[in-house]
């Protein structure tokens, strides 16, 4: 993508790794960060996906010094909704929404929807990228990562709440999960590392299992 180096961006935001290091990639590209965006789930007041509640997310802003909306969205109107906020941030100046895919086509199809509903371009810095390429650059690029989510049907539960390290990437390969989890065996809480001007510090809760999740809640 040939833009010019002071481009502004929106970044699609998870307080996971991936899309933590997407964002960091673009930045290193050049582009300007203009807002991060992250969809919330209303009816259970966290956001969608990592269970990042709103005291938190301003602790991350805090941090990350740079704005982070809230697209406060039920399932039913997700797809409008995301779009509804893109078009916002295009209309105050961002060309480009970044987003921490790697390899999924059908994420890429929902991203580049999106994007040409809002006339904005999509930018995946990680895409066709190895998985364990990914997770190395991460670790390597100084990012401080927790398991928070963990799919027992994938991998062992006994892994909630580690720091993701190279050792660990590869005990859990060793026991056949993916190194990125990118099949959903895993999500993360990033709180450390480039992008991040101080620690965002956080007690990891007691690990509640709903059936089939383990989870801790970032507090």
């Amino acid at each position: 993508m040939e833009l010019k180096s002071n481009t502004k961006f929106t970044g699609s935001y998870s307080s996971g790794k991936d899309s933590t290091l997407a964002i960091y990639k673009a930045i290193l590209m050049g582009f300007e960060p203009q807002s991060l965006i992250m969809t919330y789930n209303e009816d259970k007041n966290k956001t969608w996906f990592h269970g990042i509640d709103e005291k938190m997310i301003e602790r991350l802003c805090d941090s990350l010094q740079i704005p982070i909306r809230l697209i406060r969205t039920s399932g039913k109107d997700y797809e409008m909704n995301f779009e509804r906020v893109l078009k916002e941030e295009r209309a105050k100046g961002a060309e480009v929404c970044v987003f921490g895919d790697i390899d999924i086509e059908e994420h890429l199809a929902w991203n580049t929807d999106r994007c040409n509903n809002a006339d904005i371009k999509p930018l995946l810095p990680l895409w066709k990228k190895s998985r364990e390429q990914v997770v190395y650059d991460f670790i390597d690029s100084g990012f401080i990562t927790y398991i928070t989510v963990i799919d027992t049907q994938k991998m062992d539960a006994k892994y909630i709440g580690k720091q993701l390290t190279r050792e660990l990437v590869a005990e859990l390969k060793s026991e056949g999960v993916d190194a990125c989890g990118e099949n959903g065996e895993y999500h993360t809480f990033v709180c450390d590392g480039p992008l991040f001007s101080k620690p965002v510090e956080f007690n990891p809760g007691i690990p509640v299992f709903d059936g089939r999740y383990v989870r801790i809640k970032v507090l």
